[in-house]
């Protein structure tokens, strides 16, 4: 899995001109699923996601962590994230997971987030022509592979 991550001070993702979730303070997170991800991905991607310590504390310093901002995730599904670009100026999408397995995986992280973070989070819809609009704060933006963990 891999998943992009930005600190925001808002942000939301509409689909056909409906917004369908939207959050204050906090990260928008948008995921890539292969056909290799398994359940350990999943949850070792949850884990890390919800301990980054990328809001500032008192001092100004990045110190604090989701649950310590009181900050929300807004989960938004991206397969272009697995995007190959070797060969040629079309990307390829092979390692996207298709949707059979895709879908399981993404409304296990959903779960997972929640469970993890202690309250509902919101999210985009898996598979829709979205918009997403953000307002990066800082800007912070991380990107993180489940596969490249050493």
């Amino acid at each position: 899995m891999i998943a992009v991550i930005q600190r925001v001070t808002q942000a939301s993702v509409t689909i056909d001109g409906t917004v369908e979730g939207q959050i204050d303070q906090g990260l928008l997170v948008l995921l890539g699923i292969t056909h290799t991800d398994t359940d350990e991905d999943l949850q070792w991607l949850a884990r890390k996601i919800i301990g980054l310590r990328i809001f500032s504390d008192q001092e100004g310093k990045m110190n604090l962590d989701l649950k310590a901002l009181g900050g929300n995730i807004l989960l938004v599904s991206q397969f272009t994230l697995l995007a190959s670009t070797k060969k040629g100026n079309r990307p390829s999408y092979t390692d996207a997971a298709r949707p059979e397995v895709a879908i399981p995986l993404y409304e296990k992280m959903i779960t997972q987030l929640e469970q993890d973070l202690g309250q509902s989070i919101q999210t985009g819809e898996f598979g829709a022509d979205m918009k997403v609009s953000l307002l990066n704060d800082g800007p912070v933006t991380i990107i993180i592979d489940s596969k490249n963990r050493i």
